[in-house]
């Protein structure tokens, strides 16, 4: 028997802004809920007993909400608003279907990671939003269709599964023109339902994007292309889409749109995981994926 009925509750009764980590133990079960932790909700930590049977669940989607053109952004499972999150062993799932966009998960907030989760969706399932802001997934598995990992802020994916569930796109970015970094995804498989033949690594929201894939196995299902501008050709030149060493029968480098890179040794080794996350101006704050 556990403290609360819901994970919500346990979230509310945390402290505002709390100087030690709040850790929320979650058993195994369904919890059919939308999960709010504010942007007060810091250093709070999700543990849950296990990936496959701890697992959060909601079914809202755009058309459901109906609050105008930016409904989508009101349709998540879990919303993550507090800076420093933490999660580890259970899985977020939006069970609206094939119906539009429909996001399991928002992240909203600086310095969040998740480990050894699965998040599951169709029309955009993960948003990760927040200028300037770093996130970080490590061995998490993520499924869905069109733009359904999309946003603005730095994310790192190591060694994640990336499985799409109909021809179409893998990644919106919409970087921000002045941040270095949006999307670097690290050894991670990229696969697909059967009969897949034109799935694209991304297309660009806004037309800085910045999306690159590093010693990722890519499936038949990628396009050769690989790229999409979005049927805006200025994209072409201010956003950045790039592959290092890659494998697998989707990777066709020579077949790539040409207004993509392939990089060399001295352009991908920039690509560490201190130079993604550490904070020049903020030192203090550096090495937070470690700190859990």
């Amino acid at each position: 028997m556990g403290d609360y009925f819901s994970i919500q509750e346990a979230i509310n009764a945390s402290k505002a802004f709390p100087y030690k980590r709040v850790i929320i133990n979650i058993k195994n079960g369904v919890y059919y809920e939308k999960v709010h932790i504010y942007s007060w909700n810091t250093k709070i930590s999700f543990i849950g007993e296990s990936k496959e049977n701890t697992i959060i669940l909601y079914g809202d989607y755009f058309n459901k909400i109906n609050l105008g053109r930016n409904s989508t952004f009101h349709t998540s499972t879990v919303l993550v608003e507090g800076n420093d999150f933490f999660a580890k062993n259970l899985t977020i799932k939006n069970t609206a279907g094939n119906v539009g966009q429909a996001v399991a998960l928002t992240i909203n907030a600086d310095r969040v990671l998740f480990e050894n989760c699965a998040f599951f969706g169709y029309q955009d399932t993960v948003y990760t939003a927040g200028e300037g802001f770093k996130q970080y997934f490590k061995n998490c598995y993520i499924e869905g269709t069109t733009d359904f990992i999309f946003g603005e802020a730095t994310v790192l994916f190591e060694n994640c599964i990336i499985h799409s569930k109909a021809d179409s796109y893998i990644t919106a970015a919409s970087t921000p023109e002045n941040q270095k970094l949006g999307y670097v995804f690290k050894n991670c498989k990229l696969t697909a339902d059967e009969n897949l033949t034109k799935v694209y690594l991304g297309r660009p929201w806004r037309k800085y994007a910045k999306t690159v894939f590093i010693n990722c196995e890519m499936g038949e299902h990628i396009a050769s292309e690989a790229w999409h501008n979005w049927n805006n050709l200025e994209a072409e030149i201010t956003s950045f889409y790039a592959e290092y060493e890659c494998s697998g029968k989707g990777f066709q480098p020579k077949e790539r749109v040409k207004w993509s890179h392939q990089l060399k040794k001295s352009k991908a080794k920039k690509y560490t995981i201190e130079n993604i996350f550490n904070n020049k101006t903020n030192p203090s704050t550096n090495y937070w994926y470690l700190k859990k």
